[in-house]
């Protein structure tokens, strides 16, 4: 049985691209100054670096191509694992393929959302993401990991 707490204040981000992250970064400490951003380039040993510790991030933002473990890939693995169940994964991408967004919302995604290439629309985009599942009970509630 899994003693983790889903922290809704804190958002993991999984994105490659330094420029991309320090975007979400500068977008977000605008919007929500009082989120904990995590940040890794890599969705390898994802899963058991989110299982690893008493704390879940309330988000995950997860870019699709990446090196190594795709996004997709990442899905897939976050919503095999049970004790990740509660955990909302917002999949931000530069993908606008239908057929990507299907996939990933099938394979469990709660949100797919497009980054646009300007930084003011960026951060609305982002902002309204947020704002949507941090007002939201999201998968499982925001206390415990699971249902």
């Amino acid at each position: 049985m899994s003693s983790q707490v889903i922290d809704r204040r804190r958002v993991l981000v999984v994105e490659d691209s330094q420029e991309d992250a320090e975007a979400i970064e500068r977008a977000l400490n605008r919007t929500h100054p009082h989120l904990v951003l995590e940040f890794t380039h890599r969705a390898d040993g994802l899963v058991e670096r989110l299982t690893g510790g008493p704390l879940l991030p309330g988000m995950i933002l997860l870019d699709l191509n990446m090196p190594g473990v795709s996004g997709h890939s990442a899905l897939a693995s976050i919503r095999a694992c049970p004790a990740l169940s509660a955990v909302t994964v917002v999949v931000f991408t530069s993908s606008t393929a239908p057929a990507e967004e299907d996939a990933c919302y099938a394979a469990g995604a709660d949100s797919y959302v497009y980054k646009p290439v300007n930084f003011e629309l960026f951060r609305t985009v982002l902002k309204g993401a947020v704002d949507f599942w941090q007002e939201s009970p999201g998968r499982g509630g925001s206390a415990a990991g699971g249902a």
